[in-house]
């Protein structure tokens, strides 16, 4: 298991260790929260991927030939498209649960994602496929309504000697466009410039099994980080939604999808569910997916590894990120904003207190407590810096 900080991480390790599985953890950095959990068996550590992808896989071979690694389940972007490029040089044993390569490039390539829907019927916002930020530049001289988005092909890419991380901008003016267009060097990749859909954001989960659906997931944002949007810090399972499956599905199969990935829609007004990107990973809210019956770390292994996966049907569950939603409370106090009056605030001050009785925590947990110190004295070693 890599990424041993990831919150998704820490899930997997539960959850595989859980069944008996002996599990090592890697990260960057010694000691990591997954590392910490009583369901791993031996740490490992790396050199960064951001600073030396090939030093990475080396340390990663390294390893691997040590433990007699067979499965290997990178968590993030960033080690996923390092080990993808090096695939080939993996040895025999190792499984890894992902499509082939051109599959995955197909989805997590936005530019090539977006022109896959528009083959499949999928809806997308209305979109200009640009090369770097000449084109962009004078695309930009025939629109006229705003904001745009503007979107990098890739959220992380590949360079032989780095991963660059980019960042989707929102320009609400022509100036804005051509001033992120000029001062973010990512726009010298491919991008696309897209118009800006009003809506709910809503996103399913999908396991596929070489090309057949295994199974899907959905939940509902409950409370956010920062409050106006962003990382899930309490949420609950939610029926998939048919639209949103059939869409999901249509691409899956388009590409023979083999592993898990997270599909991302915005929904409008008139109930269009609009396509905003793939991401053949998985997701920091993976611990609910697992407490509601849909075990996907486990499920993934047992499909890579030509084992029979089980049906058993989802269930309504809840679960918190503590100290995530800790951070969404201070942000909403200290908002000056008049979202949020004296009234409001207490309000939430007493829904923080009392998130339910059913709700259960996703990294604090009884049986397993050592992650949670340690993500603790994290957090308050980041509050006196």
């Amino acid at each position: 298991m890599l990424d041993g900080n990831q919150r998704a991480a820490l899930a997997a390790v539960r959850s595989l260790g859980g069944k008996g599985l002996w599990v090592a953890v890697g990260e960057s950095c010694s000691p990591c929260m997954a590392g910490l959990s009583r369901f791993c068996c031996q740490t490992i550590t790396y050199t960064d991927p951001f600073t030396s992808p090939r030093q990475f896989f080396e340390d990663l071979l390294k390893h691997i030939r040590e433990l007699n690694i067979t499965f290997l389940l990178p968590i993030t972007e960033a080690t996923a498209y390092v080990v993808l490029a090096y695939r080939n040089e993996l040895p025999q044993q190792v499984t890894l649960p992902f499509a082939e390569t051109e599959s995955v490039e197909r989805l997590a390539n936005k530019n090539r994602l977006f022109q896959l829907a528009l083959d499949q019927g999928v809806p997308v916002p209305e979109t200009i496929f640009c090369d770097h930020a000449e084109d962009g530049l004078k695309a930009l001289e025939s629109i006229d309504r705003f904001p745009v988005v503007l979107k990098p092909f890739k959220s992380k890419i590949l360079e032989p000697d780095a991963i660059l991380a980019t960042q989707v901008v929102i320009a609400n003016s022509r100036k804005e466009a051509v001033d992120a267009l000029n001062s973010h060097f990512f726009f010298q990749f491919p991008f696309t410039i897209q118009s800006f859909v009003e809506g709910s954001g809503q996103g399913i989960f999908a396991l596929f099994d070489h090309g057949e659906p295994v199974c899907f997931f959905a939940h509902r944002r409950l409370r956010e980080k920062p409050p106006g949007g962003g990382v899930s810090v309490l949420c609950e399972s939610a029926p998939v939604d048919d639209q949103l499956r059939m869409h999901a599905e249509k691409l899956f199969r388009s590409v023979a999808w083999h592993g898990v990935a997270m599909v991302e829609f915005r929904v409008s007004a008139d109930d269009t569910a609009y396509l905003m990107e793939i991401n053949p990973r998985f997701w920091g809210s993976l611990q609910l997916a697992i407490d509601s019956g849909v075990d996907f770390p486990w499920w993934l292994y047992l499909a890579s590894t030509g084992q029979t996966v089980p049906e058993v049907p989802w269930q309504h569950r809840r679960v918190r990120w503590l100290l995530g939603d800790l951070d969404r409370l201070y942000l909403v106090l200290k908002s000056s904003s008049d979202t949020y009056s004296i009234g409001k605030k207490l309000v939430e001050i007493l829904r923080f207190c009392k998130p339910g009785w059913r709700t259960r925590h996703e990294v604090n947990r009884w049986q397993d407590l050592r992650p949670f110190w340690f993500e603790l004295k994290q957090y308050l070693r980041a509050l006196k810096s």
